[in-house]
């Protein structure tokens, strides 16, 4: 099963939803500062989806074949953790990063995903280029995104940004479709080559959420079964959007006034139509 839109009605859910997944980052911004806890970040979140937006919070007890069920509302992922980091008694201290994964559910029964990477404190130059980096990789995933596109175009141009800069890209996680179901149909490789995969239509939306490591792409999974880390420890980062295939391009569906801007390497690059 692929989310493919073609009706107003379910386009204007889709972008609710987008925007409300959005606006959870924008509220809880202001909020991260050295010493809090990723717990307390994940109270804040649930708190605000639940009380002031009337959304569901999708992470809440998700269980996919295999897994447990997932115990919080949001992903938490500090430094070396690539993603599915759970909330805990964890307090962020200075040049940490950490990566917030939101995703709601509307009254309406439509899916909003995003993540974004946030700099606690001081970061460092290393910590501060693989999040621009990986910044980039995404925006440049979806310029790319248009009717008669292929999968292969976007995988390729998240990859060519990201081992030019001399990082690596986890392959065990990827991008996937999404509309009144979590995760479906297709899966949106961050990895590929031009011109192959499955084509893209006008009606499509989907994630794309490029998970890129400072060192190996190598990955480990911690006992709780969903924590996924570095092998080597190395620093990763990740930022995702839900878009959706218009008829001349791409518009980005979770976007808020607290988003931030596309960078400027896709200037001239997209058509957001």
């Amino acid at each position: 099963m692929k989310p493919l839109f073609t009706n107003t009605k379910d386009l204007d859910g889709m972008r609710e939803a987008g925007r409300l997944a959005s606006e959870v980052l924008d509220f809880i911004t202001p909020h991260l500062q050295i010493g809090i806890s990723t717990e307390s970040i994940d109270r804040l979140c649930h708190e605000y989806m639940r009380d002031v937006q009337k959304t569901i919070p999708a992470p809440l007890n998700y269980q996919p074949p295999g897994y447990p069920p997932f115990p919080k509302s949001i992903c938490t992922s500090v430094n070396d953790v690539i993603c599915h980091g759970i909330p805990s008694d964890r307090v962020l201290k200075s040049g940490d990063i950490v990566n917030l994964d939101i995703t709601v559910i509307t009254e309406a029964g439509f899916y909003g995903d995003t993540s974004r990477m946030f700099l606690i404190g001081e970061p460092s130059i290393l910590s501060k280029r693989l999040c621009q980096v990986t910044y980039e990789c995404m925006w440049l995933g979806i310029a790319v995104v248009k009717p008669g596109a292929r999968l292969g175009d976007i995988g390729y141009a998240i990859q060519n940004h990201a081992e030019k800069a001399g990082y690596s890209i986890v392959r065990e996680y990827c991008g996937h479709g999404i509309g009144k179901v979590f995760h479906q149909d297709p899966q949106i490789l961050h990895y590929g080559r031009p011109g192959q995969g499955e084509e893209l239509v006008e009606g499509m939306t989907f994630t794309i959420e490029p998970m890129i490591n400072a060192g190996r792409r190598d990955i480990r999974t911690m006992p709780d079964m969903w924590t996924v880390k570095t092998k080597d420890r190395s620093l990763s980062a990740q930022w995702e959007h839900t878009v959706l295939v218009t008829a001349t391009g791409v518009e980005v569906l979770t976007k808020s006034e607290g988003s931030p801007l596309p960078p400027e390497i896709v200037k001239n690059k997209i058509n957001l139509g």
